[in-house]
């Protein structure tokens, strides 16, 4: 039985809100990822100073487990599409779970980097099914509804995360940091089992494209590497150069693949339609901006960092719950995104007024969490709407891998301008942080649907 989905009670699945439970189970995951996301880098100033290593070798802390998700993501979301999305997303929950308990009890630094990869997995498990399962659990015209309601969910894991962080880094330590998800995991398996519906629709694994797999895991690592080289990491500037070119070798090799391959990894035909193609740029743009306040801040402020984070997200999940309601139905979802990238990229560049000033910073990351809100259901939910349900969890997969390469890249791009800008790093860094919200408004118009 470990193997099959099993039915839901038949209670629930009569119940005429059965879609909205299942879109609640898969806000458990949500809020576990995010707050793991978002607590995480709080821990960097107790790492470095516990495991005597610079930002650059700490933050894969973050990046390892980033870096799994972007390698595994489309991977799980084939997998998913053909065994089970339930069954994929209950497993994941354990292994997260699992996983998250072995970080909390690592013995080193090199053991916490190999523990969160493994949690990556379990987390590729959840993300690749999320979007998935809430848009296949309730009516399409209420996808758009449903989808906030779940980027309400991120946003309270995100909210949560900088304040719990610093009371634990501060208090008992940042192994709880870890600790902290279990009963979270707990409670996301016993709703997963009972509440989450069975898949209707299916399509056929045919061969991995173990392949296509290793090149876009080569390719992302790279990046990174080559990113962190820069920033710090003690890296020969030979190796730097190499890995730069691995990785647009690694890049143009992947595309070659899957344009010939009979079951790739990714079917680039999705990619086709420019609600995606441009959607997902969007998507990694606007998760950059999400996750670079995130790490930036626990550099400046330190200790008071927490609180002072937790209006970037309290504004995020503001807007995507109310934005539905408050927003005028003729925006439609094309306005959104071009609307809420605008309010985003204002705040940012707001903020480098702000950084040193608490009282002043909370306020103008409210605005940005804001226009985020706004814009990324909105951005996720033309995306989905282009793919179809069949392939749902590929198209999940691809959302949420563009999330997690986004956020990766936040990371990096914060300790890249904090290396290279010194005393000026963090006014280069937020100021960055703005060009890439007008980017993803400009992906809005180019590749958005009126919805």
């Amino acid at each position: 039985m470990l193997l099959a989905e099993r039915r839901r009670p038949q209670v629930v699945r009569e119940h005429p809100k059965a879609g909205w439970f299942a879109v609640g189970t898969v806000c458990f995951g949500a809020f576990m990822g995010q707050l793991d996301a978002s607590i995480v880098t709080l821990t960097f100033p107790a790492l470095q100073s516990e495991f005597g290593q610079p930002l650059a070798a700490i933050q894969w802390v973050s990046l390892a487990y980033l870096l799994g998700l972007v390698g595994l993501l489309a991977a799980a979301g084939r997998v998913a599409d053909a065994a089970g999305r339930k069954l994929m997303y209950v497993w994941g929950f354990g292994v997260f779970t699992l996983a998250s308990v072995a970080c909390g009890l690592a013995p080193g630094l090199g053991w916490l980097i190999g523990f969160r990869v493994v949690q990556a997995l379990g987390a590729a498990m959840l993300q690749a099914n999320s979007v998935a399962l809430v848009v296949t659990s309730v009516p399409r015209e209420r996808s758009r509804a449903a989808l906030g309601v779940q980027a309400s969910a991120q946003a309270l894991g995100l909210a949560l995360g900088p304040a719990l962080g610093g009371v634990l880094v501060s208090t008992i330590g940042w192994r709880w940091v870890f600790l902290v998800n279990l009963p979270v995991g707990i409670a996301g398996l016993i709703a997963g089992r009972y509440l989450l519906p069975r898949t209707r629709e299916r399509t056929p694994l045919g061969r991995f494209d173990t392949t296509g797999f290793g090149l876009l895991v080569a390719g992302s690592t790279a990046v990174l590497l080559a990113l962190s080289g820069i920033s710090g990491l003690h890296l020969p500037l030979w190796t730097v150069l190499v890995l730069v070119a691995v990785a647009v070798g690694a890049v143009i090799a992947f595309g070659a693949r899957e344009r010939r391959a009979r079951s790739p990894l990714i079917d680039l035909s999705v990619l086709r339609p420019p609600a995606v193609s441009f959607g997902l740029a969007g998507a990694l743009c606007g998760y950059l901006v999400l996750f670079g306040p995130l790490t930036l801040f626990p550099q400046i402020l330190g200790a008071h960092a927490g609180l002072v984070l937790t209006c970037l997200p309290a504004g995020f999940g503001l807007a995507a719950v109310g934005a539905n309601r408050l927003l005028p139905r003729r925006l439609g979802s094309r306005g959104r995104t071009v609307a809420g990238a605008l309010v985003c990229a204002a705040g940012c560049a707001v903020l480098p007024l702000a950084p040193g000033a608490p009282a002043l910073a909370g306020p103008v990351l409210l605005l940005v969490g804001i226009g985020l809100g706004v814009f990324i259901p909105a951005n996720n939910s033309v995306i989905m709407g282009a793919i179809p349900a069949r392939i749902s969890a590929t198209g999940g997969g691809l959302v949420n891998m563009a999330r997690s390469f986004g956020t990766a890249l936040g990371v990096a791009l914060v300790t890249l301008c904090l290396h290279i800008g010194h005393a000026a790093g963090s006014t280069v860094t937020l100021l960055a942080l703005a060009v890439f919200a007008l980017v993803a408004g400009a992906t809005g118009l180019a590749g958005g649907k009126r919805a």
